[in-house]
C-alpha cells in the first residue's frame, strides 16, 4: 500500500525505482507497472517470471576436456593443487557474454606455473566474452605446463550433465544457460484517484549473473511473449479475411 504514490493514472506504463550492481556477476533492479485492473497483475507477473526463468538464452562451460589419462574427475593432477573436480566446479562458476552463432564452439587453457590460473587464461572463440576475469580456476605450484580444452554451449534454462558424453578425458557440467539468477514479483493494490475504483501494481525484482541487466532481461523477455503469440494474430487476421470474403 505504501508505493501507492508513486503510481501513475494514465495509460499502464513500466518504471524502473531500483538498480544495484553488487558485483560483476550480480545485478539487481525493482520494476513497477501502473495502473493495472484487477487480476491483470498475476497474469502478467506470472508469464515475465516463467518467461525470464525458462527462455532467455546464455552461454556457458559444458564440457572440461584433460587428456584421456585423467580417468575420473577426483585424479589428482600433478604440481596442481586442486584436483579435476575442483577445477570443474570452478569452471561452473564462470560467467560468458555472448551470442555466437554456433551452438557448440572450443575453447582452451595453456600456461605456464608457477602460478595461479583465472577465467583471464581462458582463450576464447570470437563474440564471447567473460564478465569477470579474475575468477580463480586453479593453482600450478610447480614450474609445468597446463592444458585442458573446454566446450561451450548456447541454450536457455538449465541443462544436466550428458553422461553420453563422458568418456576419459571428457567431463560434461552442469549448464546454466540462463541469466537469471533470481525473479520474484508482489501485487500491491491501491484505490484510484478517479472514481474510488481499485487498480494493481506489480512489483518485479530481477537479480542477473551480469551478463545482462534486468531491464535488458524484462525487454528480450517481451520480446519473446510477443513471439510466442505472434501467430495467434496472424491466425485471427486471417480468420476475418476469410469471413469478410465470405460475405461478400
Amino acid at each position: 500500500m505504501g508505493l501507492a504514490p508513486a503510481v501513475t493514472m494514465g495509460p499502464a506504463a513500466w518504471r524502473c525505482t531500483e538498480f544495484k550492481a553488487g558485483s560483476d556477476r550480480l545485478y539487481y533492479s525493482r520494476f513497477i507497472i501502473s495502473p493495472l485492473e484487477v487480476g491483470q497483475a498475476n497474469t502478467l507477473g506470472v508469464a515475465l517470471r516463467r518467461t525470464l526463468l525458462g527462455e532467455l538464452e546464455g552461454v556457458c562451460i559444458t564440457i572440461g576436456v584433460f587428456s584421456p589419462g585423467v580417468n575420473h574427475e577426483y585424479t589428482a593432477l600433478e604440481g596442481i593443487r586442486e584436483s579435476v573436480h575442483d577445477i570443474l566446479m570452478n569452471l561452473k562458476q564462470i560467467v560468458l557474454r555472448g551470442n555466437p552463432a554456433a551452438p557448440r564452439l572450443e575453447a582452451y587453457v595453456s600456461i605456464t606455473g608457477p602460478g595461479r590460473v583465472t577465467a583471464r587464461d581462458i582463450v576464447l572463440p570470437p563474440f564471447v566474452g567473460i564478465i569477470d576475469p579474475t575468477q580463480h580456476i586453479a593453482t600450478v605450484t610447480k614450474r609445468l605446463h597446463l592444458n585442458f580444452g573446454l566446450r561451450l554451449g548456447k541454450g536457455h534454462g538449465y541443462r544436466r550433465q550428458n553422461l553420453i558424453e563422458y568418456r576419459k578425458g571428457n567431463f560434461p557440467l552442469d549448464a546454466v544457460f540462463t541469466p537469471i539468477r533470481s525473479v520474484n514479483y508482489s501485487i500491491h493494490r491501491y484505490e484510484s484517484h478517479s472514481g474510488g475504483m481499485m487498480k494493481e501494481m506489480p512489483l518485479l525484482e530481477i537479480w542477473t549473473d551480469g551478463s545482462i541487466t534486468p531491464r535488458e532481461a524484462v525487454r528480450e523477455a517481451s520480446r519473446k511473449l510477443k513471439h510466442l503469440f505472434s501467430p495467434l494474430f496472424a491466425y485471427a487476421d486471417d480468420y476475418g479475411r476469410m469471413i469478410t470474403a465470405r460475405r461478400a
